[in-house]
């Protein structure tokens, strides 16, 4: 028996999220079933990041066990010809039988992207949110500042969420532009349900004059979730890095 880490790129357009459900197809259940036809074992796969709905990722990690003869690193080239073409491993090895990616100290990055133009691109509404109301990144940027470090995030998870603590430490928050789009670039060492979303729902607030910078201190102090701006939608929404520590 050996232990085999994947990473995964995919787009979440089509999938109830990484998570499997039933009777929805998701990014875990296609794993399974490819890794089942690909090693002719039932296949478990364990996921370092479960995506929502309608989440991408450059760069997600899962592993599994197999008694498979075939050596880990040629798994991904058998299995990417198991997949549909919005799901593709970008890497494959052998890791040691105790590594468990949701339980080794990691930093995860993602990208939420905001289309501001006067009218939507058709080429990017799958993978930016679009807003045609012009947002001010200066006062973005300003309010993103209190976000980072330690904190109690709970006014920016969803009511849904059940967790032993809702403090999270955020590394870094940039809000840039990038001709037409407003990258907002999260990165910490977890993230509570929907939390990057929220934040850039409340980001975008901000942006559009709805909100003060600094009101995002008594958001924090609140700990209510109504008190912050609304979920982004998913399609905006990428992970990008996943580091481990």
């Amino acid at each position: 028996m050996k232990r085999v880490k994947l990473v995964v790129a995919y787009d979440g357009t089509a999938y109830h999220g990484w998570q499997i459900q039933p009777g929805a197809p998701t990014i875990e259940g296609e794993l399974n079933r490819a890794l089942g036809t690909l090693l002719n074992e039932e296949i478990r796969v364990i996921g370092a990041s479960r995506t929502d709905a309608g989440v991408h990722a450059l760069c997600n990690v899962a592993v599994f066990d197999t008694n498979t003869c075939i050596p880990a690193e040629k798994i991904a080239y058998a299995l990417n010809q198991r997949l549909p073409e919005d799901i593709r491993i970008q890497a494959s090895e052998e890791v040691t039988p105790d590594f468990h990616p949701r339980r080794c100290k990691s930093r995860k990055t993602y990208e939420y992207r905001i289309l501001n133009t006067r009218f939507p691109l058709p080429t990017k509404r799958l993978y930016a949110h679009f807003t045609y109301v012009p947002l001010n990144i200066e006062r973005m940027k300003q309010a993103a500042c209190y976000l980072t470090g330690e904190h109690d995030f709970k006014s920016f998870s969803s009511a849904a969420a059940v967790v032993e603590s809702t403090v999270r430490t955020v590394h870094q928050l940039t809000v840039e532009k990038e001709q037409d789009e407003i990258i907002i670039r999260v990165c910490g060492n977890g993230f509570l349900y929907n939390m990057v979303r929220i934040i850039a729902g409340t980001l975008m607030e901000v942006g559009r004059g709805s909100m003060e910078p600094d009101h995002i201190k008594e958001i924090l102090e609140m700990g209510e979730r109504s008190a912050a701006g609304p979920t982004a939608p998913a399609c905006g929404l990428t992970l990008v890095k996943y580091e481990f520590l």
